[in-house]
């Protein structure tokens, strides 16, 4: 694995909001940010101004940071899981398989249209894990 896991904090809408707040908060930067009208993603006209995927950083603090896609509720509970970030298929696959192993997959492990192979995995602990092998540079 590249790091240590890492926050990704997910909201109803307000994430925009939510990063500028962060920002003030803790002195940082906003070090990446795109809307799901920008991606290359089918999506619905709502939801083209909410942000899909953002980074905050402020030293060794990192956080990612998105909106819900529309139709998914966001509660106190499922809007934070940890990112993994991981350097081969192998290793991608051996912590997927033992993860899902007695956890819920919310997304099968797959390529994406990010250029990584993705999974979204809750383990048999309720701890939800977000597993990214960034396949190419973008």
């Amino acid at each position: 694995m590249k790091n240590q896991a890492i926050p990704y904090l997910s909201f109803d809408g307000n994430a925009k909001e939510a990063l500028h707040f962060y920002k003030e908060l803790f002195n940082g930067e906003i070090t990446e940010m795109q809307t799901f009208g920008e991606a290359d993603f089918p999506t619905p006209p709502e939801a083209n101004d909410r942000v899909m995927h953002a980074k905050f950083k402020k030293g060794n603090l990192l956080l990612m940071v998105s909106d819900s896609f529309p139709g998914q509720e966001i509660t106190s509970g499922n809007n934070i899981s940890l990112v993994l970030e991981f350097e081969s298929d192998e290793e991608i696959q051996t912590i997927y398989d033992k993860l899902s192993k007695n956890g819920s997959v919310k997304m099968e492990l797959q390529d994406t249209f990010w250029g990584a192979k993705f999974a979204k995995v809750k383990d048999a602990y309720g701890v939800t894990w977000d597993l990214n092998f960034q396949k190419e540079q973008h």
